[in-house]
C-alpha cells in the first residue's frame, strides 16, 4: 500500500523512480547491491516509505514478536594481539587493569547470572593476545593454560558441568575450521563480527591499521567454516567507523552471499559506532540516527526473513522506537548483572523499559535463547546441549514464560557485584 500511494503522489511528494521502483522489487524479493544503494539514497520524502516497507516485511516474516537473549557478558582476558582504534575493551599489557579472570571469578559470574535468570553465557576474549605478548603468555602459565583458547574450553567445559541452564556463546576473534569443530560440541552458537568489508580501513591512519585479522577476507573465511559446520552463527556490521554507504551495502550482501551457501546466520548486528573515552576515536562523532535506521531498513530489505535484524538498545538509548519501527526483530543480549564490556560507557537497559517502549508499539517481547527457534527446531546443536536447550522452550522455540527472566538483584560497581 505505501508503494503505491508513492506511485501515485511521486511527483508532489518529491520521490524519484528509481527511488520508488526499487522499492518495489525489494519488497517483493531481497534487494540487489543496486537496489539497496539506491534505497539507502533515501531523501526526507523516500525515508518514511522506506522504514514503512521494512516494518512489512518484520511483520510478515515474524510478527509481532521481538525477541532478546538474557545472558552473562565473561571476559576471559581484555588483552587482545589487534589495536582496533575505537575500542574501550583492550587494554595495553602495561595498563594496571591489564588481565585474565580467574576461573573462579569467571564462574563466580555465571553461577549469580543463572540465579538471576540468564541463560546464556557470553564469552569473549582480546584475540590470541598471547601470539603477541609476553604479559599475556605468564598470565596464562599462572593460570595452567597454553592459550587462550584452551582457557576458553576449560572455561566453557566447567559451565557445563555445573550449571543447569546455562549455555556459552563464544565470540573470541578469529579462529581456525579445527577450533571452531572443538568449540561447536560446547557452545548453543558462536560469533564473529565482519564489521566491514572494506580493506580500506586497514591502511596507514584507519581504524583497522594495527588490526591485521580485521581483514575482510579472514573475517568470511570463518563465516565460511562455521557454515560448513553448522553452527548457529551471529555476525554483523559496524556503522561509523569510516565505511561509505557502498562498503556499508557491499558487507551486507557479503554476508547474505556466505548465508545463501549455509544457511547458518542467524542474526545480522546493525551497530552504531558510539566514541569510547580513552581511544584513539574517542573525538570521532557517532553515526547520525537517520543513517542507523536506514541501515537497519536497507539490511531487513536485503535480508528479507532470512535471519534475525538486530540493534544493540545501550547503543541508542534514546531511539528504541526508531530501530523497532526500521524493521529490527531482535534487542541481543541484555544481561541483568554484567557491563557491556565492549562498550563500557553504555550501560543496557533494563528488560522493563525494553518491554514498555516495546509493546507501546504493538510487539510482543520474548526470551530467546542464544540458539534461535529455527536451528533447535532443525537440531543444529550438540548432544551435549541437547537436555537444557529442550528443556527450556516452548513450542516456537523460545523459552517458556515461566522460566522467562527474574528481577536484578546485583549492580556492577567498582570491579565487583553488589548486592542490591
Amino acid at each position: 500500500m505505501a508503494v503505491e500511494r508513492a506511485q501515485l503522489g511521486r511527483g508532489v511528494l518529491g520521490l524519484r523512480e528509481e527511488f520508488v521502483e526499487a522499492l518495489a522489487k525489494a519488497t517483493r524479493r531481497p534487494a540487489t547491491k543496486e537496489e539497496a544503494l539506491i534505497l539507502a539514497s533515501a531523501n526526507p520524502s523516500e525515508l518514511p516509505l522506506l522504514l514503512a516497507a521494512a516494518l512489512k516485511l518484520k511483520v510478515a516474516y515474524t510478527g509481532n514478536i521481538v525477541t532478546y537473549s538474557r545472558k552473562v557478558f565473561v571476559p576471559l582476558t581484555n588483552l587482545c594481539r589487534n589495536e582496533c582504534k575505537y575500542c574501550g575493551f583492550r587494554r595495553s599489557p602495561k595498563a594496571p587493569d591489564a588481565r585474565y579472570l580467574s576461573p573462579a571469578e569467571a564462574m563466580n559470574i555465571v553461577k549469580l547470572g543463572e540465579r538471576l535468570g540468564a541463560k546464556e553465557v557470553l564469552v569473549s576474549t582480546g584475540e590470541r593476545p598471547e601470539d603477541v605478548h609476553e604479559e599475556a603468555r605468564s598470565q596464562l602459565r599462572k593460570l595452567g593454560f597454553t592459550s587462550t583458547l584452551e582457557y576458553v574450553i576449560h572455561f566453557e567445559e566447567e559451565v557445563l558441568k555445573e550449571t543447569e541452564y546455562m549455555m556459552p556463546h563464544t565470540n573470541v576473534g578469529v579462529l581456525s575450521k579445527g577450533e571452531l569443530a572443538e568449540l561447536k560440541e560446547l557452545n548453543a552458537s558462536m560469533g564473529l563480527m565482519l564489521e566491514s568489508i572494506s580493506e580500506r580501513l586497514l591502511e596507514r591512519g584507519g581504524p583497522h591499521e594495527l588490526s591485521p585479522t580485521k581483514h575482510p577476507s579472514v573475517r568470511l573465511k570463518v563465516l565460511e567454516d562455521a557454515g560448513s559446520l553448522r553452527i548457529p552463527f551471529t555476525t554483523g556490521i559496524l556503522v561509523g567507523i569510516g565505511e561509505s554507504w557502498e562498503e556499508r551495502v557491499e558487507s551486507l550482501i557479503a554476508i547474505r552471499d556466505v548465508h545463501a551457501r549455509y544457511g547458518h546466520i542467524q542474526e545480522v548486528i546493525v551497530q552504531n559506532f558510539m566514541p569510547e573515552p580513552g581511544t584513539p576515536m574517542e573525538g570521532s562523532p557517532p553515526p547520525a540516527l537517520e543513517d542507523v535506521v536506514k541501515t537497519i531498513a536497507v539490511a531487513r530489505l536485503i535480508f528479507h526473513g532470512e535471519v534475525s535484524i538486530q540493534a544493540p538498545p545501550n547503543l541508542a538509548p534514546n531511539a528504541y522506537a526508531a530501530h523497532l519501527l526500521s524493521g529490527i526483530n531482535d534487542w541481543g543480549g541484555i544481561s541483568p548483572l554484567t557491563p557491556d564490556f565492549i562498550n563500557a560507557s553504555y550501560p543496557w537497559p533494563k528488560v522493563s523499559e525494553l518491554k514498555s517502549v516495546t509493546e507501546g508499539l504493538g510487539f510482543t517481547l520474548r526470551e530467546r535463547l542464544p540458539i534461535y527457534p529455527k536451528y533447535i527446531k532443525e537440531g543444529w546443536y550438540s548432544r551435549r546441549l541437547r537436555r537444557r536447550i529442550e528443556s527450556l522452550v516452548d513450542d516456537l522455540g523460545l523459552v517458556r514464560s515461566e522460566l522467562e527472566g527474574l528481577r536484578c538483584a546485583y549492580e556492577w560497581g567498582n570491579g565487583r557485584w553488589r548486592g542490591a
